[in-house]
């Protein structure tokens, strides 16, 4: 399954409404419709406690017909790695998917994860198997199924790798934190020597595909990635070459055997002819530039 588009051309849809618009995707996201003359509105858990029984009817009175419901909300792994967060945020998707059997949305943009697929596989299309190998792998996949299964509205499944950019408070291991960590102690710790490759996209790029996927009304499935993977040793060593200031990459002794992720990015350059994405560099320096702004008041 790969993603086709209901229209050739973009077509602005009626409304756009964002489900965990208060996340670091979230924000973004709403500004870029604000950008694109897009009528949007966002939903956090203070209008809609998705995890609550009371979600679908709740849900069904915020939305209009023809609307574009975007799913981004869940509860992160710092959130909580335990079978309890999961039961959660599968009830998040349970009540999306009810919601959607009174409520007449144009589509259902469900924000997933790479982390549905195992490090074995090194190279990643849409066809590779989707076999988690942990709770927060295995509740992104669930709640595919259960969107799939159940969802009356069509379903647009996107598998995000890294998103990075000004603004991410999930502080994961990449650009953000390593930028952080140059900024506040001077110091980048690596998890050995930072071999493991991975595919990181800016959250410019990743708003824009999600904004291209509802304005084509696109339905299927489709990998979000830049197709280009780099070391986290080469990223801190950027970060830290370009920080102002003094700043140590620090190796550590290896634990845990060194993995690797790559994407084959064909289906996507199929369906977005011409996309091309933020460089690496580019991207930290305005993270870089928005850091400092930002401690400058």
């Amino acid at each position: 399954m790969t993603l086709s588009h209901a229209h050739s051309n973009p077509q602005k849809p009626a409304r756009v409404v964002v489900l965990g618009s208060g996340g670091f995707l979230g924000r973004h996201l709403l500004q870029a419709c604000a950008a694109a003359g897009i009528e949007a509105t966002g939903l956090g858990s203070r209008d809609v406690n998705l995890a609550d029984a009371s979600a679908p009817a709740r849900l069904v009175r915020q939305l209009r017909p023809k609307d574009v419901l975007v799913f981004l909300a869940a509860l992160t792994p710092e959130k909580g790695r335990d079978s309890g967060t999961l039961m959660r945020n599968l009830a998040m998707a349970r009540a999306v998917g009810e919601a959607t059997h009174s409520a007449e949305i144009a589509q259902l943009v469900y924000a997933s994860s790479e982390a549905v697929y195992s490090f074995a596989t090194a190279l990643i299309s849409e066809e590779t198997p989707a076999v988690p190998l942990d709770l927060y792998g295995a509740m992104h996949r669930t709640r595919e199924l259960i969107l799939a299964g159940e969802a009356k509205a069509p379903l647009a499944i996107l598998r995000l790798t890294a998103v990075y950019g000004a603004g991410d408070t999930h502080n994961s291991y990449g650009p953000n934190r390593f930028l952080h960590q140059a900024l506040k102690d001077a110091r980048i710790p690596l998890f050995g020597n930072g071999e493991e490759t991975r595919d990181h996209l800016h959250v410019d790029d990743a708003v824009d595909l999600i904004l291209k996927v509802v304005t084509h009304g696109s339905t299927g499935l489709l990998n979000l990635a830049t197709g280009k993977s780099e070391t986290f040793r080469a990223v801190a060593d950027m970060i830290a070459a370009r920080a102002g200031r003094p700043v140590e990459v620090a190796p550590s002794a290896r634990q845990n055997p060194a993995t690797h992720r790559h994407f084959d990015t064909t289906n996507l350059l199929r369906a977005f002819p011409g996309k091309r994405f933020k460089p690496l560099g580019d991207g930290w320096a305005a993270m870089l530039a928005d850091a400092k702004a930002d401690a400058r008041g």
